[in-house]
């Protein structure tokens, strides 16, 4: 029996071909452009079947209508990529002109140091140009480093002014040798331990002591240690560099005072304090206020280290950073360095 070739036709598949056609010119978006591909092109798709069908055709049927379905197939092909750069070019086109580019942009928030780590650089800034190094060291410190080495042993009434956070760890003869901190000084005896002079450094870090917090207290702070140690070293040394430490924070025009104070572990000690009035172009007495304590390094703390006095000088100074900090950027309680308002840091 013959097979019956009506749906085989040339003319058959020019009406596909014209209903492709008119349906791709309907599209709008890329997906609807893929069911499209499916409809016709897909693997189970109207053109593919017909190709299937030829075998289903007489012999002498096959050849013109295998050229008529591949002529079309080929057709249908470039049509759809044609319609698809010409979705893809309208998308571009709709994206762009979405976008007001007359329109002001949406600002971004950058961060910041936060006021006492920008302080902290200045400082070490200030030194490092004269030649100190920085160095770090552990916040939990042994009793020996941080008071016995330096001339502080237990009893001593210097003690009680430290108001020492301890550790709950109990040596065998029943004492606490760990604490925190109460300055960064610990670091100058590591470091002479295993260094011989010339020694130029600083210790910037954290600090804590047990006591109440208010306007001008935290029982947390920064401090920054510093230490000089060679042949000839006076106090004239040290008056010269932390007068060059102010002038390089506080302005070319800043005016020191130095008292005598005591410290442990120098002698003599001194105190320096900076006249706000000139710093500030205020006119009237002198308003001096302290920023710092300083002073020779004891005799009994070189020896400790094994240095010999008669033959090494030096000093040693240590900074509050949060004073610093205060006074530079006219701020009266130091509670608020560490509250944590936004509002606050925001201005730095």
């Amino acid at each position: 029996m013959k097979k019956n070739s009506t749906t085989h036709s040339a003319q058959n598949v020019d009406e596909i071909v014209s209903n492709a056609l008119t349906e791709l010119m309907s599209t709008k978006t890329l997906d609807d452009l893929d069911q499209w591909r499916i409809r016709y092109l897909g693997r189970k798709g109207i053109v593919v079947q017909l190709k299937r069908s030829i075998s289903d055709l007489p012999s002498a049927e096959r050849p013109e209508f295998g050229q008529t379905i591949n002529s079309a197939s080929k057709e249908l092909e470039a049509k759809l990529l044609n319609k698809q750069e010409e979705i893809l070019a309208t998308d571009s086109k709709k994206t762009a002109e979405s976008i007001d580019v007359t329109l002001p942009g949406v600002p971004v928030n950058n961060g910041s140091l936060h006021p006492i780590t920008q302080t902290i650089r200045d400082i070490c800034d200030a030194f490092t140009a004269m030649g100190f190094e920085v160095i770090e060291g552990p916040e939990v410190e042994l009793d020996y480093y941080n008071f016995q080495m330096l001339n502080i042993p237990k009893h001593h009434p210097a003690r009680d002014g430290f108001n020492t956070l301890w550790i709950d760890q109990e040596d065998s003869n029943g004492e606490k040798p760990m604490l925190l901190r109460t300055h960064t000084s610990p670091m100058q005896i590591r470091t002479m331990e295993n260094q011989e002079p010339p020694v130029r450094l600083i210790v910037p870090g954290k600090v804590y002591r047990y006591e109440a917090t208010d306007s001008s207290h935290e029982w947390h702070f920064s401090q920054i240690e510093g230490l000089a140690v060679d042949k000839g070293i006076t106090f004239a040394n040290l008056k010269g560099t932390l007068y060059e430490f102010a002038r390089k924070l506080f302005g070319e025009d800043v005016k020191v005072r130095f008292r005598c104070d005591y410290f442990p572990f120098v002698e003599p000690g001194a105190e320096m304090s900076i006249d706000w009035n000139s710093r500030t172009n205020q006119t009237g007495d002198a308003n001096w206020i302290e920023i710092l304590g300083a002073g020779m390094v004891h005799p009994k703390v070189l020896k400790a280290v094994g240095y010999d006095t008669d033959k090494y000088t030096g000093f040693a100074f240590g900074i509050g950073v949060e004073r610093i900090a205060m006074l530079k950027n006219g701020i009266d309680d130091i509670r608020l360095f560490y509250n944590n308002d936004i509002r606050f840091l925001g201005q730095f």
